[in-house]
């Protein structure tokens, strides 16, 4: 068979749904949006956990994080799996390339090229205009700046980026090449130059539903969170229709760039291209007035953009199974031709790329995981953080909001949320998509309640580990196609 080069673009506390393609207000990313109409968007694909390593390591190895045992952003090297992703397309003689933010358990010498590392706010520089940009990022703070930034769209990281990526496509061979781009934005700080920072004006900016009173009517980690920022930054909420139009014109900066990259891919690489678009976790973008993420388990945080487009790809699909960043790597397996690895929890979406039908039993739920595991703190407790109360820096993803555990699942309209309090939640995404009217204990809603318990103890069952093999081999459907049974 003729192996695809596979081109991979990842980018950062991406929310779904923030483009014309998938309804929203502004034209925000009209390539992607072209991408996604010459290929496949899956409108309803979601992360594994709202967190940058969980989910980056439940794409490398098709595991959710309870299972590939990184469940926060400090212990990548802990990674669990039998093979990866590069081990697999190692094996099936791609060259691999990686431009970008890491955030991984790999590392340089797992690629044949390698640029890097980019982080939020500083990467490798070359020029002393580019170092003056990476400090003045610094000096940002992960904050909203208020005026267009003072430096060219050169010194940009999303640009010096797909310059590094260009290189890698300029020096390829002729064996099939895998490419990474991991593109750091629109994670904070929110920021972009012009024309960018015009583009969209904070008046025409579509409103958000909820502002800080959400978070505080959630209580639990949503109002800690809340309180948190309210005290460091009393002032950060006034600017939310700023926030949200640096959130967009970032976006926009961002589609440029995945303009550039793609064309030149095409204009360089000789056989069949397949062009993988998804994000490792949403943002708040203003919602419950919040910024960023940290507390809960909400749509905003756990969906995701994910497009297909290219070889394999049957033009002009939109699907309405519910799919996960672990389903990546198993669909890539069967792209180009290989096993699918030892422990991988994901299901392949190859032949649903080609059009085919697929199984209602199999994609109609889908869940999340979030928390470090122990137990859970309160609002009103402080414990030790990795950074100090006092002063405006503050770190989202903390001993805090991430204590505990939690799990989600989804089918149809409705989502369930159960957490290591002993406590749960119940929405209505139809009628409720913000999740602010919790139907948990409505009796109208009991029946509803109970059967997504049973799913949810389901989804546990499902995703028994299977590593390590021992003397006796699991029964692997094809695909991994695994039924979810329903309630009885």
């Amino acid at each position: 068979m003729t192996r695809p080069h596979v081109l991979l673009v990842m980018t950062d506390q991406h929310r779904a749904g923030f483009t014309a393609g998938s309804g929203f207000g502004l034209d925000t990313m009209p390539f992607a949006d072209g991408l996604a109409a010459g290929g496949l968007r899956f409108p309803d694909a979601y992360t594994t956990s709202p967190a940058c390593v969980p989910a980056r390591t439940s794409l490398l190895t098709g595991r959710f994080p309870s299972s590939h045992k990184v469940t926060q952003n400090s212990n990548a090297e802990h990674a669990y799996y039998a093979e990866d992703l590069l081990d697999v397309l190692r094996s099936a003689g791609y060259r691999l390339s990686f431009s970008g933010k890491p955030h991984m358990h790999r590392g340089p010498g797992d690629f044949d090229f390698w640029a890097g590392p980019y982080y939020h706010t500083a990467g490798p520089a070359e020029t002393d205009q580019e170092r003056a940009f990476d400090a003045w990022l610094e000096e940002l703070d992960h904050g909203v700046a208020m005026e267009p930034t003072p430096f060219p769209l050169e010194c940009q990281l999303p640009h010096r980026i797909v310059d590094r990526a260009v290189e890698a496509l300029d020096a390829a061979g002729h064996q099939p090449q895998f490419l990474w781009v991991s593109l750091p934005e629109p994670h904070n700080p929110y920021q972009v130059p012009e024309p960018y920072f015009s583009l969209f004006a904070e008046d025409d900016v579509p409103a958000r539903e909820h502002g800080p009173e959400a978070a505080r009517a959630k209580g639990g980690h949503w109002l800690w969170l809340q309180r948190l920022i309210q005290e460091k930054r009393p002032d950060y909420d006034e600017h939310w229709r700023r926030y949200r139009a640096n959130y967009c014109g970032m976006l926009r900066m961002i589609d440029d760039q995945i303009r550039r990259l793609v064309e030149h891919a095409r204009s360089v690489l000789d056989g069949p291209l397949l062009v993988v678009l998804l994000s490792d976790h949403g943002d708040y973008v203003g919602e419950y007035g919040l910024q960023r993420k940290g507390a809960g388990l909400p749509e905003v945080l756990v969906r995701i953009p994910m497009v297909f487009h290219g070889d394999g790809v049957r033009p002009g699909q939109v699907r309405d199974e519910l799919v996960s960043l672990v389903d990546v790597l198993p669909t890539v397996c069967e792209l180009v031709g290989a096993a699918i690895p030892d422990g991988v929890q994901g299901r392949s979406l190859e032949p649903l790329l080609r059009g085919e039908p697929a199984p209602a039993d199999v994609f109609s739920s889908i869940y999340a995981e979030r928390g470090y595991g122990g137990t859970t703190y309160g609002p009103d407790e402080r414990p030790p953080l990795h950074y100090s109360y006092d002063g405006p820096t503050f770190d989202e993803l903390n001993t805090v909001t991430q204590s505990g555990a939690s799990r989600m699942v989804r089918r149809g309209d409705h989502k369930l949320v159960a957490h290591s309090t002993g406590q749960g939640e119940l929405y209505d995404l139809r009628a409720d998509p913000l999740e602010v009217v919790d139907l948990f204990a409505d009796p109208e809603h009991a029946r509803v309640r109970e059967e997504l318990t049973w799913l949810l103890l389901q989804w546990t069952l499902r995703l028994q580990d299977t590593l390590p093999r021992g003397a006796y081999d699991p029964k692997i459907p094809d695909h991994h196609w695994f039924t979810v049974p329903p309630s009885g």
